[in-house]
């Protein structure tokens, strides 16, 4: 084992925090790990380091950048034998009740309430063994071209995902975000195609962040919606770009930007309050946002790289809680969607050993 992970393993051993990530379509992974264990929190998005905000926003934890030790390595060829899923099996329970919370979605949006909903669900899976380092370096090669971390902190709780979503790249006043929505397994064929709902859902998506955009940008640039593959899935994803006022924050930005309705829904207020009300679980993290704050540790100018969390897990002793949601639209079929969502939990499935 190559010395940045020997370190990584001696932290955790410790108890002490710490975050190792590798951005899309790179093999560049970085670490950082803090001195020691206190619960450093964001206050203003001035601060330095890597952030970890709940999709609530009520924790946002931070790995300062001049209390940790920042270490770095190249990804090696390595070679994992694919674990296959026997997806057929599932908790009828779980099946019935979220696909009952789908309908009940699909109902509010014809009652026009919002236009559209992210539902989400978390599964239990008890683990035969786990080894974190193998595991995260498995998602950087099943997933290049996504955001793969692991994030640890004894307050918080230990985290791992491989998200394909972007909330904000921001150096200076020039920005960077994308709009992802609509979902479907990949298969065989190279051709794409994409039923109405899928495009109307990535066309909210986008009208959205451009529309919020503007109230704090001088410029916004958008391109043609395009297929993108993460893993077994395709989505649709349009990139989103310009340059923000003189007088425009990074926490206003975010403060935009997040929820984003890939996540959330729109309106974002409705959407949210019918989430929170009737999801019947706490999301935590699923859905939060990470990533460089501020840092210059990655680059040689100083600039923040967010993520959407998505497409991840919480590790707790022998066990792996996952998440994943769909967005629900009045087209939507409750049962349609249960198999999305079934399709997202083999992302982190295919990287784990289950029970």
């Amino acid at each position: 084992m190559n010395d940045f992970f020997s370190k990584i393993k001696k932290q955790y051993e410790k108890h002490l925090p710490f975050v190792m990530y590798s951005k899309p379509n790179s093999r560049s992974i970085f670490g950082l790990l803090q001195q020691n264990d206190t619960l450093h929190t964001i206050s203003n998005y001035k601060e330095k380091g890597f952030v970890f905000a709940s999709f609530d926003e009520k924790q946002l934890v931070l790995i300062p950048e001049n209390e940790a030790e920042i270490i770095t390595t190249e990804q090696e060829e390595l070679f994992f034998k694919t674990i296959e899923i026997e997806d057929s099996v599932f908790d009828e329970a779980a099946k019935i009740q979220y696909e009952d919370l789908v309908a009940k979605g699909i109902e509010a949006i014809k009652n026009e309430e919002f236009k559209k909903v992210v539902l989400s669900r978390s599964e239990k899976v008890v683990l035969a063994e786990f080894d974190f380092v193998a595991t995260f370096q498995h998602l950087i090669e099943l997933y290049p071209t996504t955001f793969s971390y692991c994030f640890f902190h004894p307050k918080i709780g230990f985290w791992m995902g491989a998200t394909p979503e972007q909330l904000l790249k921001a150096n200076g006043n020039v920005f960077e975000t994308t709009a992802l929505a609509g979902t479907q397994k990949a298969t065989a064929e190279t051709d794409v195609f994409w039923q109405q709902k899928e495009k109307d859902e990535q066309q909210y998506v986008t009208d959205f962040i451009v529309k919020r955009l503007r109230e704090v940008a001088s410029s916004v640039n958008v391109t043609e919606p395009y297929s993108l593959r993460a893993g077994s899935i395709w989505h649709i994803k349009t990139d989103i770009s310009g340059v923000l006022n003189n007088n425009s924050t990074l926490e206003e930005v975010i403060d935009t930007l997040h929820p984003t309705p890939a996540v959330c829904g729109l309106p974002k207020k409705k959407a949210k309050a019918f989430i929170i009300e009737n999801e019947n679980y706490d999301r935590t993290f699923y859905s939060g946002f990470l990533g460089e704050l501020n840092s210059s540790f990655a680059n040689n100018d100083i600039s923040s790289d967010l993520f959407v969390n998505l497409r991840n897990m919480q590790i707790q002793e022998n066990k792996a809680i996952l998440y994943m949601g769909c967005g629900i639209t009045k087209e939507s079929i409750p049962e349609k969607e249960w198999e999305e969502s079934v399709n997202k939990s083999m992302t982190m499935k295919r990287v784990l050993k289950i029970k």
